[in-house]
């Protein structure tokens, strides 16, 4: 049985950008890491990628390619962020299939799409 760390944070310690930064990094060690804030599943992998996901819409934006920091807009004032998301995705058992918004399709193997759900379950 897995032991979940939690950590709460007060409304100051969250930022989006911040989030990001901190999973882009756990992505650049090659470690695995799913977080959930405000309703989006930030995560990195053991390969080095990392993304937010937005469970509502399926909406996904990559963060961190093979531990190589990607291009992303996230803008966020204190009340309100917006993020520019690139892609739309679906989980099917534990395959992570990504599709852009030019039409490519990306089919992924690893990724922690179970623990993601899971914590999206939970937040619902």
């Amino acid at each position: 049985m897995s032991r979940r760390k939690q950590r709460l944070l007060s409304r100051e310690q969250i930022g989006m950008n911040r989030e990001a930064d901190y999973i882009i990094k756990r992505a650049q060690l090659y470690a695995s890491r799913v977080v959930l804030i405000n309703g989006l599943i930030f995560f990195s992998t053991q390969t080095g990628d990392a993304w937010i996901l937005d469970p509502e819409d399926h909406l996904a934006i990559c963060l961190a390619r093979d531990g190589e920091r990607q291009a992303f807009s996230i803008l966020e004032t204190p009340m309100k962020f917006q993020v520019a998301w690139e892609a739309q995705y679906h989980i099917d058992g534990d395959t992570f299939i990504m599709v852009t918004k030019d039409g490519d399709i990306r089919t992924i193997l690893g990724y922690p799409v179970r623990e993601s759900e899971d914590m999206i379950r939970r937040a619902g």
